[in-house]
């Protein structure tokens, strides 16, 4: 899809981070935007600074872990600008504890939105984009842990692997049907963002104890902060999704060395030994 200007895109998880930079560079783009998220106070300021800037944007507050909101935003997205080019499944949270630290709910939360959010907004989506017959695209974000699996990120992990060969079920299946949608799957590392504090967004009650953590648990997780504070900023991987998507390039790994890693897990199956434990 090299042509962006009037298109439109629709992004969750868009009020700051990562969705937030997709969606400036989309503006710059000159797209249409639809832009949702589950923090209305934070969305409404993203809206209203894209909108003083001079784009076109609407923003739906919406819970892509629940079907009806997903739903809810593609019948807002159709309603306001009668079609969609562009879907960016964004939205994702992460918490660090070890397989057996991580309880019924913390599973529950985290796929609800890492995955079924993804799920969810492919049936809300893909048919109206696929009866349109325009050329469109869709996103969907996984991480370095839809490819590699790290300590203390199980859920996450898991979540994030789901994310990956649904993208790679959805290319097959497009594919085969001659449609003029593409697909991409975003697996970044360390990016400056909020992600390690997702746990804001849950109840109180539901939040991880850290008391109750083992120690390892807890200094991969102190560990794990000190690589997002340092990682690169999301404006660099906006880039790169806004990229991939004209380019129509389907997987996209922001880090060079992420390769390397990807390489190294590869060859651990080929040759069948036990899995690496690779440097945070």
């Amino acid at each position: 899809m090299q042509e962006l200007t009037g298109k439109v895109a629709v992004i969750t998880g868009a009020a700051e981070g990562i969705g937030k930079a997709i969606a400036i560079a989309a503006a710059a783009e000159g797209m249409k935007l639809v832009l949702a998220d589950i923090s209305a106070e934070t969305l409404a300021h993203t809206v209203t600074e894209l909108r003083q800037n001079g784009s076109q944007v609407i923003g739906v507050v919406t819970d892509v872990a629940q079907e009806a909101a997903i739903m809810h935003l593609a019948d807002q997205a159709y309603t306001q600008f009668g079609q969609v080019h562009l879907l960016v499944n964004n939205a994702g949270v992460a918490f660090t504890k070890s397989a057996w630290e991580t309880t019924a709910k913390d599973w529950e939360w985290i796929m609800g939105i890492n995955l079924y959010g993804v799920t969810h907004a492919l049936r809300a989506f893909v048919p109206r984009m696929l009866a349109s017959k325009e050329e469109a695209h869709i996103v969907n974000t996984a991480s370095l842990a839809g490819l590699i699996a790290e300590p203390a990120l199980a859920a996450y992990n898991v979540s994030k692997f789901g994310v990956v060969a649904l993208s790679e079920s959805l290319y097959h299946d497009l594919t085969l049907r001659k449609s003029k949608i593409g697909v991409s799957v975003l697996c970044p590392s360390w990016v400056k963002t909020r992600i390690t504090d997702s746990e804001r967004h849950r109840d109180q009650a539901d939040r991880s104890k850290l008391e109750q953590l083992e120690t390892i648990s807890l200094k991969t997780g102190a560990a794990i902060t000190k690589a997002v504070e340092a990682g690169i900023a999301p404006e660099q991987v906006a880039q790169a999704v806004i990229s991939a998507v004209k380019q129509k390039q389907f997987y996209i790994l922001t880090h060079p060395e992420s390769k390397a890693a990807v390489h190294i897990r590869s060859e651990d199956i080929l040759q069948g030994r036990s899995p690496s434990l690779l440097p945070i």
